[in-house]
This record gives C-alpha cells, structure tokens and sequence, in this order.
C-alpha cells in the first residue's frame, strides 16, 4: 500500500512511521524541510521524502498521484495564539484540493474530541478542518482524539514538569473538568486499524482510553505512579492568563502552546459512543499504565518523538539548510582549537552535550540565561534532548536547534532559538586530531552590538572552560 504521511517531522507521524515501514508499506513523507528529517535512521528501501508546505499551493506538485491513503497530521498549536485556526483551515483546502486530482481512496484524520457545547479555538479549528477534509472526492475517516499520553507528548510533559517539581499544585477551577486520556499506543493501533477499512470509511471516531478523569486526578495518579506525595488545591480567581504564565515558568513548554492548551483546559473532553473497539479490536490502555509505559521508553531512552521537534524560531521555518553555511559577513566569531590527547572521548562528550549533562563548565550560567530566556518569552533550557547518546538534525538541545549532526565529518552544528538580539551559530568540530570550537554571532542592530560587548566575558568564561573539559583526559 502506498501511503502519504503529513507533518512527517511532527509528534504523531514520526510514532506513526516506523508502524507503517514495519508493516511493509510503501511511505511518502512530506516535510518543509528535508535538512530536518532523516530518513537513514528508519534503514528502510520504503520510504521517500518530499518537501511539501501546504500553505503554499506550488510545491504540492511535488506529490505522486498514485496514493492510496494519505493522514492527515498537520497542527499549528504551537506556532500561533491569534490565527493558528486559520491557518490550518487555509492548510486543510489546499490539501482536499490537491488530493481531488490524485488517486487517493482514503484521508485519515486525527482531531479532536468536539462534544461539548462551547469549544475552545484549538477544537474549533480541529472541526473546521474535518468539515473542510469532508468535502473531498475520497473517503475521510476521522478520529477524534483528546489528551494523548506518551513520552514526549506536549500533555504528558506538562503534567510530569508539575508534578515533579511541585509538591503543592495550585490550579484553576476548571481542574475539575472531566476529560478521557488515551495511550499513545493506542491511538496508533487506531490509526493503522482504519487503513482502507470500509466500516470507517466516511465516518468519525471519538478514541480515548478506558477511564473519564478530571484534569486533578491525573496529576495525582500521575504522582501515585512516581510514588510521590503531591496535593492540589483549586483557586477560583486564577485566571486563564496567570495559568498560561504558570505552565510556561515551571514547565518546559512554550508560551503559545501554554495558552491553548490551558484554554482548551475548560472544555470537557469525553468519547461519545461509537463502535470503533469492536470494528478493530483493540484493548484500551488505562492512564496509569499508560504513564508508566512513557517513563519506560524515558528511562530506555527510546523517546521517538517529542512536542520539542517543532521549531521555535520562526526564521527556521525558511529551512534549516539556509543556516548551515555559517554566515561571517558582519558577524562577531569566537574560535578556538585544541590538539586532542584523546579523540574519542572528546568526540563522545561533544555527542553527549547538553540536557542532563550539562555543557561541561559554569552549568549555573547556562540555567541563568534559560531563566533569562524565559522571562522574555524564549524557550529557556528545560527542553533538554530526547537522548543522550544521539543527536539528529532537527532536534532540540536545551535552547539550540541542531543544524547538523555528522558523526563522520565530526561536526555539530547548533543554531540558538533564545531571545535575543541577533542570531547566534555554535559549531564543534574535530578534525585532524585537532578540536575547533566556534561561536558566531550575527548582531541585529545597535542593541546587537551593545549585547555582544555586554556578554563578551561571560562567552569568553564559559567557551574556554567548556573546551577545556571537553579535551580534557580523565
């Protein structure tokens, strides 16, 4: 079977993926940029890749005709608070349009749950998307979905941060709000089920795991699970807003997806009945197992994909390979070598920078600027890495963006998605027996330079220090 996989960098697709490959299908990516996807890791003759922006009706030309279903998988919660609804629904046209022309059989959706009364902006826009999908000449299968629990995902990282770092949670009222969690697991059982399935053909699906919570006692079932003693009280007068700031200070999520998701917060999220479960058999995984499955695939390093893969910088959504020619043109350079005793040592420590590692020297710094950073609506540096092993390009690492992970050439190449004044390049490279390590900074303006000049002897501190560690024998 031929299928076309959208928003293939996203968190669902890159879940959905290997389970398509493994099942011998033939699989088309589409991606904005194919610098950040790498399909070399899947080791797999099925899969080719395509770069496609919806949003832009000439480069879906770009996709074969000869399709037989395509998922539809494409999110913009994270990228806007005003107008990510439109957006998507601008997304959605293009592609129904598009798709008319091809020989597709089936679209799969994944949505979200959309029973209540009075939806939030991020389920309307999931229903304005299936209602623009209906009106396509294929057979639309929807699955509606509410919060999905797996490592990585946007909801399960929220509650983790809370729960881990809180041992008294204060939260507004609409905690009580009832919701249906569902596995990540079986969401993905879900969507390979309805493959070219006739009984789902031209009909929607609300999926969710066995057991109606509240938003309260997920996070005390969350802590049950990592045998912790938390307490949650409810405050009546805390504003939407005030929560927004809360998530975003104390958890690692960004601002625009702390607003949504909280606002989203209010509306109950509860399947309706339908016959899905028996149509394709699947045994739903209740919210407890399904948290202490993520934690296994933490603890395993096994976390395939996480909310963190979308980019944060909007000058990244040009595409990554735009910025791996490091510019030198107007730009401030700090470069440094170093002949190396041990090679790899070195080799293994600069793979294993960042998140929990730390960056080898004035760590207390680094966590100062992420401070910094969110207090001026960056990313801060709590996202870490999904492994510390491996880098890909693409991933994020603390606040950086990997540009380029080249374990032959040894070379790493991170672009900042801080706040600040310009733009900023940090490369380590080994060559020759010799460690280069490059700092470049491209000023934006007056406050650019002045910025610079200002942070000059902290740079200066804390890259000497971080080379020297890195040569550095046991």
């Amino acid at each position: 079977m031929k299928i076309l996989l959208t928003g293939a960098t996203g968190y669902i697709a890159k879940r959905l993926l290997p389970v398509l490959l493994s099942e011998g299908h033939e699989v088309v990516c589409c991606v904005r940029d194919k610098k950040r996807f790498d399909a070399s890791q899947y080791n797999s003759a099925n899969i080719s890749v395509i770069e496609v922006d919806f949003l832009k009706k000439n480069t879906l030309h770009s996709i074969p005709a000869d399709i037989d279903v395509a998922f539809y998988l494409i999110h913009s919660m994270a990228s806007s608070i005003d107008n990510f609804e439109i957006l998507e629904k601008e997304s959605a046209v293009n592609f129904r349009e598009f798709m008319n022309n091809t020989h597709v059989k089936q679209v799969i959706y994944l949505g979200g749950i959309v029973n209540f009364k009075k939806l939030s902006k991020h389920l309307y826009s999931r229903k304005a998307v299936e209602d623009v999908l209906n009106k396509g000449n294929y057979h639309l299968t929807t699955l509606r979905a509410g919060i999905i629990v797996g490592s990585g995902s946007a909801s399960f990282e929220i509650l983790r941060d809370l729960v881990e770092k809180m041992p008294v949670i204060i939260a507004p009222k609409w905690i009580r709000t009832k919701t249906q969690p569902v596995a990540i697991r079986n969401v993905l059982q879900y969507m390979e089920g309805v493959l070219l399935n006739e009984k789902t053909f031209d009909n929607s699906f609300d999926i969710g795991g066995p057991e109606i919570l509240t938003y309260k006692d997920m996070l005390l079932q969350f802590a049950e699970v990592r045998n912790l003693k938390r307490r949650v009280y409810v405050v009546p007068l805390l504003t939407p807003r005030i929560a927004s700031y809360m998530f975003y200070f104390i958890t690692s999520t960004s601002y625009k997806l702390a607003v949504n998701l909280v606002n989203s917060m209010k509306v109950e999220v509860v399947c309706g009945k339908n016959n899905l479960n028996k149509i394709i058999k699947t045994e739903t995984i209740t919210y407890k197992k399904a948290v202490q499955l993520a934690f296994n695939k933490i603890q395993q390093e096994e976390v395939v994909s996480s909310w963190t893969d979308a980019l944060s910088d909007s000058k990244l959504q040009k595409g990554i390979a735009s910025f791996i020619n490091t510019p030198s043109h107007g730009c401030f350079v700090i470069k440094k070598s170093k002949t190396l005793s041990d090679e790899k040592l070195a080799f293994e420590r600069i793979w294993s920078i960042g998140g929990k590692t730390g960056w080898y020297h004035a760590n207390w710094l680094w966590r100062l600027r992420g401070i910094i950073d969110k207090l001026f609506g960056g990313v801060g540096i709590r996202r870490g890495r999904r492994s510390s092993k491996n880098l890909h390009t693409g991933d994020s690492l603390d606040f950086w963006r990997v540009l380029l992970a080249d374990k032959k050439q040894k070379r790493l190449l991170l672009y900042a998605e801080m706040k600040q004044p310009g733009e900023a390049w940090l490369e380590f490279n080994i060559k020759n027996n010799t460690f280069y390590q490059t700092l470049t900074f491209r000023p934006l303006g007056l406050l650019g330079r002045l910025y610079y000049y200002a942070t000059l002897p902290f740079l200066i501190y804390i890259l000497k220090g971080m080379m020297k560690k890195i040569a550095k024998i046991n």
